[in-house]
């Protein structure tokens, strides 16, 4: 019984094997060049249904059944169609069970095996349109619609998307689990594909749609917001166009910064005294009396008014320390300049056993360093050591210094 469609398959595909470069270049252009092509090839293919003439006088165009099997093997991007005939489908696929059952009734085994591989078959192929419309979806998604230019075209590229998702998800409550769990009865196979392998595969398709339409909603909003920047910008060019004199001023220098700059809150509000103000005279006279409370408190204290003397050997002291420190550090930096080796303040204070102090030290050898001229400080490098402070960032805390030659 199925030797004739046996020999009109092979056929087929003989020809469309043979016949691949037509088929592909009126796949590619959306039509054929009539000149480039055999006559007989051209009308081979129109009688085997892969071509056909619109009306007539149009150029030859693929059937839509080629087409739609050509953009699901090759994963063409621009494949924008979903396939919509589910009731139909179902309805076969219903049809069918009851010839599987009456020919079990009437215990004809062998016409309810060739029910049930039918059966079968378009139970398969109902799942594969379904996934097959899904994954027409999400290549659409992850390539963010790169097959249109501009941004109002993705725009428009979503929103047929989010109206085909929108069908698909009608198209799945067509699915009454009840009404095909009745219909199967006791029957394990048809159990099997009408309630377990539907059921799997209707919960995985709504799930992916449910990701799917959340995804779209977000290229949705991402493309408005290039639209809305790239309309701002364009803006920007056409007035400095109109305008090539214009200059954009340095906002940050402006008393009133615009919002737009201005994201930073402000430390301290601006504010003002008014002494011409009726309402804060209480609080002005409130003020000045605790400043002469302040004051009035201290007039009693003569011991704070008396001099203090000063020890004239103190500033003497003070001369002689500062000396001995800079002869220290004149010697430090000569060490340095002959060993030509970087050496630590701190190292060379415990090498010479020096009777001062080392934080004086340590600021004793970068005041020498900063007292320097520009000339004489490039033949130096000195690098500062110490931690950053726990609390207070910005702070750095340093510890000790090394002095070397460049």
């Amino acid at each position: 019984m199925s030797h004739p469609l046996h020999v009109a398959g092979n056929k087929f595909l003989k020809a469309l094997a043979k016949h691949a470069d037509v088929i592909m270049k009126t796949y590619l252009s959306g039509r054929v060049n009539e000149l480039d092509f055999d006559g007989k090839v051209l009308d081979k293919l129109i009688n085997l249904g892969v071509l056909w003439r619109p009306e007539p006088g149009e150029d030859l165009r693929l059937r839509s059944s080629i087409r739609g099997l050509l953009e699901n093997n090759l994963r063409d991007e621009r494949n924008r169609q979903l396939d919509a005939n589910m009731g139909t489908k179902l309805a076969a696929i219903k049809t069918v069970t009851s010839h599987y059952k009456e020919a079990l009734h009437h215990q004809n085994y062998a016409e309810a095996e060739v029910y049930m591989e039918d059966l079968t078959e378009q139970v398969y192929g109902l799942v594969d349109s379904l996934k097959s419309n899904v994954r027409n979806l999400w290549r659409r998604i992850h390539n963010e619609f790169g097959y249109v230019a501009s941004i109002n075209a993705k725009i428009r590229e979503n929103e047929l998307a989010q109206s085909q998702l929108t069908e698909m998800r009608k198209q799945l409550e067509m699915f009454q689990f009840d009404e095909l769990a009745a219909i199967a009865g006791s029957s394990r196979e048809l159990r099997r594909l009408l309630v377990v392998h539907l059921q799997r595969s209707h919960s995985e398709i709504s799930q992916e749609l449910s990701i799917a339409q959340s995804k779209l909603i977000d290229l949705l909003g991402k493309f408005r917001e290039y639209l809305h920047r790239s309309q701002l910008l364009k803006g920007f060019v056409l007035h400095q166009q109109q305008k090539p004199d214009h200059q954009i001023k340095d906002y940050s220098a402006a008393h009133n910064v615009p919002p737009l700059f201005n994201q930073a809150k402000a430390i301290i509000k601006p504010a003002n005294i008014d002494v011409n103000n009726i309402e804060h005279e209480h609080l002005f006279a409130d003020i000045v009396s605790r400043i002469k409370q302040i004051r009035h408190a201290h007039v009693g204290n003569n011991e704070l008014r008396k001099a203090q003397g000063f020890d004239v050997n103190d500033i003497e002291s003070i001369d002689i320390d500062s000396n001995i420190i800079k002869n220290a550090v004149e010697n430090y930096f000569c060490q340095v300049i002959d060993s030509g080796v970087q050496l630590s303040a701190l190292e060379y204070h415990q090498q010479e056993q020096l009777d001062i102090n080392p934080e004086v030290w340590v600021y004793g050898v970068i005041n020498g360093f900063q007292g320097l001229n520009s000339e004489e400080q490039d033949f130096f490098e000195i690098d500062t050591q110490g931690h950053v402070h726990p609390l207070f960032s910005g702070n750095f805390i340093i510890e000790d210094v090394a002095l070397g030659l460049r």
